[in-house]
């Protein structure tokens, strides 16, 4: 089996991870946890994002948390958040975003459940944020880049016709992005065949586990060159716009899969599962990780 030597890993807890949760979880509560994060040693991790709180209340203090991590890590990491449209992508660049991830679906029904417009509008807005970016990294997040829950299957040419408008647009890199959480490796192999002879292997990989398959899938990601993914820790998440969808691979469970194979990732396992332990203290929530059931204190 042929895997890179290195794997860089997103840690997206603090966005994805806290999105789904009902109870509110207090800034203070969120910021210690970012804090355990940040000395574990990601590069970068997403730690809010600029939607409305109508939509998801758990996001309304976006600002602030950008505001001070940015304040307290000017350069220890990457500050990633997530905008669903142009007025979240301003609001992220004005909060001082080192990278912006843009969320459009492959399936125009989901997209209309996620950011109330089709696909042609995201597509406008994603052009609208390319042009005003400056020196902030734009990324395309192709959302139910597999399968959709509801229209099923998406098919490819969706993927390809949207990754070639971002492109276009002036994307500066591309995610695809399991949101429900269903695809198996065969479909992701099938996928990756298709994308990669035309556009490289150059992409970040999204994966929930809904299905159990997250890491499965994740392996065959990594026989075919891809290096960079994005999980949660203690498998937190889900998309509040995908009915079924469970929540993102945990990162502890990632991470030492691939230490016990030799792919260095930069990340102290030891403390990420202390962190574990923290956001389940704080979220109040049980986490689906299998690495910190094994590890209780």
């Amino acid at each position: 089996m042929k895997l890179p030597a290195t794997v860089e890993i997103t840690e997206v807890g603090p966005r994805d991870g806290f999105q789904n949760i009902k109870t509110r979880i207090p800034t203070e509560d969120k910021l210690r946890i970012i804090d355990g994060l940040a000395g574990c040693g990601f590069k970068k991790i997403e730690v809010t994002s600029f939607v409305h709180p109508k939509a998801v209340p758990q996001m309304d203090d976006a600002a602030e948390v950008l505001r001070t991590i940015k304040r307290k890590y000017p350069t220890q990491f990457k500050c990633v958040t997530l905008a669903p449209n142009l007025f979240g992508a301003e609001r992220a660049l004005e909060m001082g975003a080192d990278e912006i991830t843009f969320v459009i679906s492959a399936s125009e029904r989901h997209n209309l459940e996620n950011t109330k417009q089709t696909i042609e509008q995201s597509i406008s807005a994603f052009e609208s944020v390319c042009k005003i970016k400056g020196d902030v990294l734009i990324r395309l997040s192709v959302a139910t880049a597999f399968t959709c829950p509801f229209m099923g299957m998406v098919p490819p040419e969706n993927v390809t016709n949207l990754i070639d408008a971002g492109k276009m647009s002036g994307a500066d890199e591309v995610m695809l992005a399991d949101t429900l959480g269903t695809a198996n490796p065969l479909q992701v192999e099938t996928l990756l065949g298709l994308l990669i002879p035309r556009y490289g292997n150059d992409f970040v990989l999204h994966i929930h586990d809904t299905y159990g398959m997250g890491l499965a899938n994740v392996l065959t990601c990594l026989t075919m060159g891809i290096t960079r993914f994005e999980s949660s820790v203690g498998g937190l998440g889900g998309c509040p716009f995908a009915p079924g969808a469970a929540g993102n691979i945990a990162t502890e469970d990632l991470i030492s899969m691939l230490h016990m194979m030799n792919v260095h990732t930069g990340i102290d396992l030891d403390k990420l599962i202390e962190v574990a332990h923290l956001a389940e203290q704080l979220c109040h929530t049980p986490l689906s990780g299998h690495l910190i059931r094994s590890k209780k204190r």
